[in-house]
């Protein structure tokens, strides 16, 4: 295999001398090496390499990880889809914790046991060409949805959050979801469990924002008859309802600081206390939590206790907003109309082109939820037999704004052409032809760039 065909892996390392051992343990790939985090993103555009070995302890902090996270956030910010696999003696178990809650894929402690990070390595570059077979797969055609939990999505940024879950399903460990208010986290939360072991136990689920401060202990933990004024009787909590399954704590950031330290106590011994009771109630349940605030600030603010973050966060999936979803909102606008035109006005056959174009236009603040809302009333409202934009109250036209960082040229025109392949196939429901003059061009010419790019017609 020349050195061109060969898997490409970065070394983050300051150590020359581990530099060195590390590059020569791996004949089975490329391999670059970058002793700071400049040369290291430098790299990282250059090379695209699927797998990263980053050590924390990076210069101008070498005894500590400041940088070291620095450039972990820098190059999933660049390319979410690496899987970097973090080092470090420095506090490992906290830092372990913290560099997986940041999207890290592994991680090991030093001093190195090359024979350990091997088969690390070799798992990643696994893992790594797995999912981007899945992307490829299920890039752009309308029929590529996915069925966790009922979710429907044929964007790649979503199909990735739902091989997530899939995967971390069958780890009992507590799962944070993060993401705006509409992005469908308990609809995730509950794929989640129908993907566990514990899909035959129940799935109770709790609005930590919706009950009052006032009534939100009773309701996480129950009550003894007779504990205070209205207790008639004995009741159980949420937490205990739960007892085999899943609890789904969602907007778990609005739980009140006195609240937190009991349902800490709650994870680290798994017993609970009813309100006025005196016996430990053994409970076995498995923890998924969702919030649209930022938590690290609310840490560091002393508004949310680290130490439950933490035991809350074991695994954190970070869920797009749906303007980060390309394609996905004409589908989920079409499905809408389908199920909203069947339940309230039968007339309604679908979608004119110019509510298609404002959907795709929109940047939906409210996500998903904005979207079912919007189609749910257009839907009503409409006169004729398709749904206009004006029906949506969307405008006509918009301008796009598209500021993301992209990690180099190449990808700029790759994502480009991928987002308007994806919204013509979209728009035109899978016709190739009709996308192909859609997009101006011969429909020869969109094969080869769905060959190209590995995109499935």
């Amino acid at each position: 295999m020349s050195q061109s065909d060969k898997p490409k892996l970065l070394v983050i390392e300051d150590d020359e001398g581990l530099q060195r051992q590390l590059k020569w343990a791996y004949d089975d790939y490329e391999v670059f090496v970058a002793g700071d985090r400049q040369s290291a993103i430098d790299l990282l555009r250059a090379e695209e390499p699927a797998v990263v070995t980053l050590d924390l302890g990076l210069p101008p902090d070498p005894d500590g990880v400041t940088e070291g996270f620095a450039t972990l956030e820098a190059i999933l910010k660049l390319k979410p889809d690496t899987k970097v696999i973090v080092a470090s003696g420095h506090g490992a178990r906290e830092s372990a914790m913290r560099a997986i809650s940041g999207g890290a894929y592994d991680f090991y402690q030093k001093p190195v046991d090359i024979d350990e990070l091997g088969h690390i390595v070799k798992r990643a570059f696994h893992v790594h060409a797995i999912e981007a077979d899945n992307m490829r797969l299920a890039s752009v055609s309308p029929g590529s949805i996915s069925v966790l939990g009922g979710m429907i999505t044929a964007a790649p940024e979503m199909l990735k959050v739902a091989t997530t879950i899939e995967r971390v399903a069958k780890a009992d460990v507590s799962v944070m979801l993060l993401g705006a208010s509409g992005t469908g986290k308990e609809l995730l939360a509950r794929g989640l469990h129908d993907s566990s072991n514990r899909a035959r136990g129940p799935f109770v689920a709790i609005n930590c924002a919706a009950i009052p401060e006032t009534l939100l202990e009773a309701e996480l933990f129950g009550y003894e008859k007779g504990a205070f004024t209205g207790a008639v009787k004995t009741t159980e909590g949420k937490i205990e309802m739960a007892q085999g399954g899943t609890l789904f704590l969602d907007e778990v950031g609005d739980i009140p600081l006195p609240l937190q330290v009991k349902l800490l106590r709650f994870l680290q011994e798994r017993v609970v206390e009813r309100i006025g009771g005196r016996k430990p109630i053994p409970v076995d349940t498995r923890i998924v939590c969702a919030t649209h605030q930022n938590l690290d600030v609310m840490t560091a603010e002393g508004t949310f206790r680290e130490d439950l973050y933490y035991r809350l966060a074991e695994i954190v999936v970070r869920i797009p907003s749906l303007a980060g979803r390309a394609g996905d909102a004409g589908l989920l606008a079409r499905h809408f109309a389908t199920k909203y035109a069947a339940a309230m006005n039968p007339n309604v056959k679908g979608l004119a082109p110019d509510a298609l174009a404002a959907v795709d236009r929109w940047t939906w603040p409210g996500n998903v939820r904005e979207l079912e809302n919007r189609m749910k009333r257009a839907v009503i409202m409409a006169e004729g037999r398709l749904v206009t934009a004006t029906d949506l109250d969307l405008p006509a036209s918009a301008e796009e704004d598209d500021t993301a960082e992209v990690i180099n040229l190449k990808a700029v025109r790759e994502r480009a052409d991928r987002l308007a392949i994806r919204r013509a196939v979209a728009r035109t429901e899978g016709n190739i032809s009709n996308a192909a003059k859609l997009l101006g061009i011969s429909r020869p010419t969109l094969y080869d760039l769905l060959k190209q790019y590995g995109m499935q017609a």
